[in-house]
C-alpha cells in the first residue's frame, strides 16, 4: 500500500484557527482513494496535530484494508508524508519518548502526546501484519493530499457560514 498525507491548519493554534487532514491510497492506472478528517476546536488546532491526524488517518483506513482482504498477505505500507515532523515522530523520536515517560529532550511533556500516541499503537497493529515505512518527501510531490486537505478546511469554512445564517437574533 502507498499512502500520501497531509495536514493543513488556517490560524495554527490560535483561537478559531481551522485544521484537517487527509490521506491519499495510491491504486493501480493512476487511481486513488482519499479520506479526510477535520481537526476538532478543541485543542486548537495546529499543523503538527493535522500533520498526525493524516497519519492516524492512513493507519486507520491500511488496517481497514488489511481486514477486509481474503487471507492474510503480508503487508507492505509505506506512508509518504511532507512532514519531516511526523516522519521523525513516527521513525524515531516515539520511541525515545516511551522511554522517557513522555518527556522531550528538554524535560518537557511532549507535545501532541495524545495524537502521538495513537498513532504509535495503529502502526503497532499494523507492524503485526507486515513492515510500515514513514518516508519524507517533498511538498510537490504531496499534491494529492495537499488539495483533499485544503478542501476538508474549505468546507469546513463553508459549514461554519451556513451555521451563522441559521441564527437570528
Amino acid at each position: 500500500m502507498e499512502i500520501y498525507v497531509d495536514g493543513g491548519c488556517r490560524g495554527n493554534g490560535k483561537p478559531g484557527s481551522k485544521g484537517a487532514a487527509a490521506a491519499v491510497f495510491r491504486r493501480k492506472w493512476g487511481k486513488h482513494d482519499y479520506w479526510t478528517r477535520v481537526l476538532p476546536r478543541y485543542p486548537p488546532p495546529t499543523n503538527q496535530r493535522a500533520e498526525i491526524t493524516a497519519i492516524i488517518i492512513a493507519l486507520e483506513q491500511a488496517l481497514e484494508e488489511y481486514d477486509n482482504l481474503n487471507g492474510t498477505p503480508y503487508l507492505d505500507v509505506k506512508i509518504y508524508s511532507d512532514s519531516k515532523y511526523a516522519v521523525g515522530c513516527m521513525n524515531e523520536w516515539v520511541y525515545k519518548w516511551v522511554q522517557n515517560g513522555w518527556r522531550n529532550a528538554a524535560g518537557y511533556e511532549v507535545a501532541n502526546r495524545d495524537l502521538i500516541e495513537k498513532a504509535s499503537n495503529l502502526d503497532d497493529r499494523l507492524k503485526e501484519e507486515g513492515k510500515v515505512q514513514y518516508i519524507w518527501i517533498p511538498r510537490e510531490e504531496n499534491e494529492d493530499a495537499d488539495r483533499y486537505c485544503n478542501e476538508a478546511m474549505d468546507n469546513d469554512e463553508e459549514d461554519d457560514d451556513d451555521d451563522d445564517d441559521d441564527y437570528y437574533i
